[in-house]
């Protein structure tokens, strides 16, 4: 019989899960200290357009701003755009998708039923038309990210619980008289939040990804730095097809936003090897 090895063992052994956690940690570390050390970028230069250079090492835009200082702020924004749409589609899915996992009847019907529904409309457009009416702002982006977001991690949540509903400790607290919200919150989320959690990471990567899109269509927070806001104005200004080409403008973003992506993927997976234990054997 194969010795099970424990969660850190098998995670600093997993090549892309420490991949994606060094990069979500170089993330996290540039996002938050950068703009502490680098000023918001702002005003106009002379220096319009520069390669990679010394003074500038990933280049200049049309104005003269520093083009790592920007995807510095960017990052700041991506990161509190994700953890906010992230909090938000906790708060609606897990609760959701536990209680229509463990109980039985008209309301776990419904909620199935609103998770299928939501699950099939087409998100990308009607985030768009939400975000044109409810406004541009980093917190509205957040909302909306997060609302559209909650239906897989509700299927995620409804899943793992009902196959713990079926263990016998289930029962066991059951007939010791805990209460239904003491047995839900306490033995059936506690049981079921390996797989919330991972899923939790990929809604984080999603989140980027979509936010970055309405940026670039111009719906993102106009007072704010985002890796889609400097893509907007690269491409408005012709960057992607002017010659001689500034690529240096349009493709650190681009770059940002696909490690970004590819990081909290790859911490995912990584957390989803080693939290289930059949991974672990």
């Amino acid at each position: 019989m194969k010795e099970r090895k424990g969660f850190l063992y098998c995670f600093v052994r997993n090549r892309n899960g420490m991949i994606g956690f060094i990069g979500v940690m170089a993330i996290v570390l540039i996002g938050f200290v950068g703009p502490m050390i680098i000023g918001k970028p702002s005003g106009y230069t002379t220096d319009i357009l520069l390669p990679p250079c010394m003074e500038h090492p990933l280049g200049t835009d049309n104005i003269g701003l520093d083009i790592l200082s920007e995807l510095i702020w960017g990052a700041r924004t991506s990161l509190y755009v994700s953890l906010l749409a992230m909090a938000i589609s906790g708060a609606i899915g897990i609760p959701l998708g536990l209680i229509c996992g463990y109980t039985r009847g008209i309301l776990a019907d419904i909620i199935d039923a609103a998770i299928d529904i939501f699950m099939t409309l087409p998100m990308l457009p009607l985030m768009i038309i939400m975000a044109a009416v409810m406004g541009t702002s980093i917190i509205n982006v957040a909302l909306i990210l997060g609302i559209f977001s909650w239906p897989q991690l509700a299927r995620v949540t409804k899943n793992s619980t009902l196959k713990i509903r079926e263990m016998q400790y289930i029962e066991a607290a059951s007939c010791l008289g805990l209460s239904q919200l003491r047995i839900l919150f306490k033995h059936v989320l506690l049981n079921a939040s390996g797989p919330v959690f991972v899923n939790m990471t990929l809604v984080m990567a999603s989140a980027v990804l979509t936010e970055a899109s309405l940026s670039f269509l111009g719906l993102g927070d106009p007072d704010s730095w985002s890796w889609g806001t400097i893509l907007k104005r690269a491409w408005q200004q012709n960057a992607v097809i002017s010659s001689p080409n500034p690529w240096w403008w349009w493709l650190m973003p681009s770059l940002c936003v696909v490690v970004y992506v590819v990081c909290f993927n790859l911490l995912g997976t990584a957390l989803n090897d080693c939290l289930n234990p059949k991974g672990r054997e």
